[in-house]
């Protein structure tokens, strides 16, 4: 994901007051163990999470409150038509278990 220029202490106070019904919704949703980093240089954010075997991350983008939480932080982000933060993948080149 991309930050515009100006907003990183923007953006980190309002994960740091993450609303309780977004946080529970991801939860049901199966994410677990979710951080976000920021490279300080480029404004990329980059999440890491896990999932559960069971998860119903697909159908987060249609909640009503993933929605909401995606027109509040828009003007913070790059994002797509609809406010949703453009993300691409990146390739893994290691792991170590």
């Amino acid at each position: 994901m991309q930050l515009k220029p100006g907003v990183v202490a923007e953006y980190k106070a309002r994960h740091d007051a993450i609303w309780p019904e977004l946080a529970d919704l991801l939860h049901k949703s199966g994410i677990r163990d979710y951080s976000i980093f920021l490279d300080e240089e480029t404004l990329a954010l980059f999440a890491v999470l896990k999932l559960t075997e069971d998860n119903d991350r697909d159908a987060l983008p249609d909640h009503p409150v993933m929605r909401k939480w995606w027109d509040y932080m828009a003007p913070l982000m790059e994002v797509e038509p609809g406010n949703k933060p453009k993300e691409w993948p990146l390739t893994p080149l290691f792991y170590l278990a």
